[in-house]
């Protein structure tokens, strides 16, 4: 299961998403974010679901790769989906049991939370997947600018962010390695009640934070050793450049955008 975990993996490609601007790429998904809070029904939902369905094609990502971004947080969709579920007792009663009763609203606000929070993570996760670790940095250090004026260290931020972003899949790849191991040892984390798989994590976790301080030192080390010393005097191999490609991304996201806010007020 921890191999299906795709947070943070970049896929190298040549799709016209992969070319676009990390700056652009960024504005763009935090705009998506704030068109799927905008979007107040089901229906205005749809035209959220459209445009990730329309998206991962032209990304040239595997549709395959939709189903891993969701799964490990499947198990969240669900207890949100019945707590919502259980929890409003507004609308038309649809079943009743003792102290269980579903309604019409309890539903609705259960599907529609779970059809957001799976847009939400399909649709951000193709910033991952078409951006390099450098040129998000750069981005976001670009984007971030500003703030140097306020003796912000922009630059330091920018590479604690991608650093731990693109640390995800290896310590992933870690801990599978370990339980791996474990599992081979004969220890058994698979079985029992809640209290001893807790304890069965011991073994994996105390090994885990050592595989961490090692993998982090010895980056800092090799930045080290490559003079690294921060943003100041440092030069670019990639610079970012705008171009119509990013232009017709801008706009393909508003007309959805717009689209959203047209269902909304028909709604």
């Amino acid at each position: 299961m921890l191999k299906d975990i795709t947070i943070g993996q970049f896929f190298p490609g040549t799709s016209v998403i992969h070319r676009m601007d990390a700056r652009v790429k960024l504005l763009l998904t935090a705009a998506f974010i704030v068109m799927l809070f905008v979007a107040d029904s089901i229906q205005a939902l749809c035209v959220g679901i459209a445009f990730t369905l329309i998206i991962y094609p032209i990304s040239g990502i595997p549709m395959k790769m939709m189903w891993k971004s969701v799964k490990p947080i499947l198990p969240i969709v669900i207890i949100t989906a019945i707590l919502n579920l259980f929890f409003i007792r507004t609308g038309d009663v649809y079943f009743k049991w003792k102290i269980i009763k579903i309604t019409s609203d309890g539903v609705e606000t259960a599907s529609f939370m779970s059809i957001r929070i799976l847009c939400l993570i399909v649709g951000s996760s193709i910033l991952t997947y078409t951006t390099s670790p450098i040129d998000l940095t750069d981005a976001i250090e670009r984007l971030l600018s500003p703030l140097k004026k306020l003796k912000v260290p922009v630059h330091e931020l920018a590479m604690m962010m991608t650093i731990a972003l693109r640390f995800i899949p290896t310590l992933i790849e870690e801990t599978d390695k370990i339980m791996s191991a474990q599992k081979a040892r004969g220890a058994d984390i698979e079985t029992g009640g809640l209290i001893k798989k807790a304890k069965a994590l011991v073994p994996i976790l105390i090994p885990l934070f050592v595989a961490s301080f090692r993998h982090a030192e010895e980056l800092a080390l090799a930045m080290e050793c490559r003079c690294y010393h921060g943003g100041e005097g440092r030069t670019r191999m990639k610079q970012l450049h705008l171009s119509y490609i990013d232009l017709i991304g801008v706009m393909f996201l508003c007309l959805f955008f717009a689209g959203v806010i047209v269902v909304n007020c028909i709604i």
